[in-house]
């Protein structure tokens, strides 16, 4: 940290990371796995699918992430909130994970940046943590399990009440949660990154909300693309009268093959002549591939970090990157009109692909790193850039 960027009245005051006063909380799953610990953030009771995710840093993003929507998150960094929260690192303001499970809950808050503690501040948006668990025993079980529906309470421990709760939870199969975090009616973006100026905007690219984290739509400001963001039930005919420079598919919670109208308008879109480039990430990339006739499963549990290597299939370089999600696409659905462009080497699942011949493809992970390494962040900068060179080469 540079004396240029220091900030000694908010670095010289230590803030307590625990909220209020610890309380006896306890995660319990419906195999009947319990794991009690101390409660902290709002104090009440949730169910969810309960994920483990590896990321070393980032809690608030993660925490702020859409796509964990009806999600549990489990961290396996040993110990978290100790750089505390602020407004700028959001990656929503509405939305994001069901609860909190971490390991050691950081006393003090020392970052520059803090303006709160991570437990006064999931009290105020309502989350529950559980701190003091052993996640280490927890991520194990779960690796050998795979996701499953739990119960997390940061008031009580009564187990028979939570396990109750998490076996009548239903599965996140089926399930389409794209109008729980879309935008209820259409906005224009124009905010860059936090550290960055914005420059001029000279594209226009239309932003297809199924649960869009602010970090991508802060990248595509950055380079140079003015954004409207518009609900995930917006026709594609009314996207395509926008006369929009490109499209993009976002990111978000769910069962994809169960956004059964997204995909309808997909198909439409699709169809379209002289259609501008269109890019997908993540929730984006699998609707995606379902409205070029695609399959999706649900993997055993998920893809949930800041680690992932994924090498592109075109010059076999390797890049390591974000990911969060708990369905993957089946390449070999796909047909011979798409081609597999990216691939995933913890698993080899399907981590990218593009429609031949025609300015349209998708990427499995974050290529905004919002959390996570930027090996990726030239995608966003890359599809904003083909943007504008095919329409320069349209208008010519």
């Amino acid at each position: 940290m540079t004396q240029a960027t220091a900030r000694p009245d908010l670095a010289a005051r230590p803030l307590a990371a625990a909220g209020p006063a610890a309380r006896p909380g306890a995660l319990v799953l419906a195999d009947g796995r319990v794991f009690r610990g101390l409660g902290f953030g709002a104090a009440t009771t949730v169910v969810g699918e309960v994920v483990f995710n590896t990321s070393m840093t980032g809690y608030q993003e993660i925490v702020t992430d859409p796509s964990y929507t009806g999600q549990l998150v489990c961290l396996t960094v040993s110990e978290v909130g100790n750089v505390g929260v602020n407004p700028d690192d959001e990656e929503s303001r509405a939305h994001g994970c069901a609860g909190l499970v971490v390991r050691s809950l950081s006393p003090v808050v020392s970052n520059w940046r803090a303006q709160e503690d991570l437990g006064s501040y999931l009290a105020r948006k309502g989350l529950p943590g559980l701190a003091e668990v052993d996640t280490r025993a927890l991520t194990r079980h779960l690796r050998d399990r795979g996701a499953v529906m739990a119960a997390l309470s940061s008031e009580h421990d009564d187990v028979e009440e939570l396990l109750a709760l998490a076996r009548s939870a239903p599965s996140m199969e089926g399930q389409d949660l794209t109008g729980r975090v879309t935008t209820a009616t259409p906005y224009a973006w124009d905010q860059p990154s936090w550290d960055r100026a914005a420059p001029p905007a000279d594209v226009h690219v239309v932003a297809w909300d199924y649960g869009i984290k602010l970090s991508i739509l802060r990248r595509l400001r950055d380079a140079g693309a003015r954004v409207t963001v518009v609900p995930a039930s917006t026709p594609a005919s009314a996207v395509l009268a926008m006369r929009p420079d490109g499209i993009l598919l976002s990111n978000g919670p769910g069962d994809p093959a169960a956004a059964t109208a997204v995909i309808a308008e997909l198909r439409s879109l699709l169809a379209a002549q002289g259609l501008p480039p269109v890019f997908g990430v993540c929730l984006g990339h699998q609707l995606l591939a379902l409205a070029l006739g695609g399959r999706t499963f649900k993997m055993k549990f998920g893809h949930h970090g800041g680690n992932h290597p994924v090498r592109n299939e075109d010059d076999k370089k390797v890049a390591i990157t974000s990911q969060n999600h708990g369905f993957a696409v089946d390449p070999a659905s796909l047909g011979a009109g798409a081609a597999l462009t990216h691939l995933n080497l913890f698993d080899r699942t399907c981590a990218g692909l593009r429609v031949r011949g025609r300015p349209i493809g998708s990427v499995q992970y974050h290529p905004e790193a919002g959390p996570g390494p930027n090996d990726a962040t030239d995608l966003l900068a890359g599809f904003v850039a083909q943007v504008r060179r095919l329409r320069r080469e349209r208008a010519e």
